[in-house]
């Protein structure tokens, strides 16, 4: 079978600026595909020049066979879009906005009824459809944004950033309306929650300054760090020359509240006490614990990604 996103050697620039910078990728039909890095990272450029709306500065990519340079109509078509800033009209009900959206994609009445009742579902709107939009919660607002974009039910659809500015409690319902389009469509998902992409994803492609650096599942770029566990050493206080101190021995560390998260093959509490003790800091607890993508991202770039 065909990938359903063949992405070959794309790249956009903004005058002397890289944003994307030849980027090779495949997506397969049904798969759901995390495009994962920090804001500025170059994945929302990805998804405009995807579809269509941004035209690459070289290199091309297919979406169902169709080339988005050469045949962006027949693109148009096969995909849907739901961004970062939702397109709603407030003043209207959800049932409304859904029948606007389906009138635009020229559905008849009929199926947009039976369309919009199935979204509904699927989006956990049914009891509110017809209360103004106006009078929705953001994360309410966010899953009607999804149902519009599958009103045209798209073989493949985007979703940029779908839960950006919501609670912690809207974004964990929020993957679970996601993961119930699972299989049915081909998910592109652009995020910089860690957590997200790896609740959500078959595979991830983690992008830093419009390159791809790793890709695989989950579990592979978790299972690729030096060590598949990460040490936590807890003291009372820091400070930055203790921490410089541990940078000599330990380059991939990041601070947490109340210590220090290390990165390496062999780490030696010893060594990491005798490098403290001058400081008059004196180490709490230490213990090991399972890696993370956050952990991936530090070991691949040298940074957090929320940096």
């Amino acid at each position: 079978m065909s990938p359903a996103i063949q992405i070959a050697g794309l790249s956009r620039s903004f005058g002397d600026v890289v944003a994307v910078d030849g980027i090779d990728l495949s997506v397969e039909p049904g798969e759901l595909f995390s495009l994962l890095g920090p804001n500025g990272a170059g994945k929302t450029t990805t998804i405009k020049m995807l579809c269509c709306l941004l035209r690459p500065t070289s290199g091309t990519a297919t979406i169902m066979g169709h080339d988005i340079r050469e045949d962006p109509l027949a693109v148009k078509r096969m995909i849907a879009v739901s961004p970062q800033e939702t397109a709603i009209a407030e003043f209207l009900n959800a049932r409304e906005n859904l029948s606007l959206m389906a009138g635009l994609h020229g559905i008849d009445k009929v199926r947009t009824r039976e369309r919009s009742d199935e979204l509904l579902e699927i989006v956990g709107l049914t009891d509110r459809a017809d209360e103004r939009v106006k009078k929705y919660s953001g994360g309410m607002k966010r899953r009607l944004s999804i149902a519009m974009a599958l009103v045209s039910e798209p073989q493949v659809l985007f979703l940029d950033e779908p839960t950006i500015g919501l609670d912690p409690q809207s974004r964990r319902g929020m993957w679970e309306h996601i993961a119930g389009l699972k299989g049915d469509t081909t998910i592109v998902l652009t995020t910089h929650y860690l957590e997200e992409a790896d609740a959500l994803a078959d595979r991830i492609a983690v992008i830093d300054e419009g390159t791809v650096i790793a890709l695989g599942t989950p579990g592979e770029l978790k299972a690729g760090l030096s060590e598949a566990a990460v040490t936590v050493v807890e003291v009372e206080h820091m400070t930055d020359e203790a921490l410089a101190c541990l940078r000599e021995i330990y380059p991939v560390l990041r601070t947490i509240e109340g210590g220090v998260e290390i990165e390496a093959d062999d780490v030696s509490v010893y060594a990491i006490g005798d490098c403290l003790r001058p400081f008059g800091i004196e180490i709490q607890s230490a213990y090991k614990r399972k890696a993370t993508l956050d952990d991936v991202f530090l070991e691949l770039t040298g940074k957090e990604l929320r940096e």
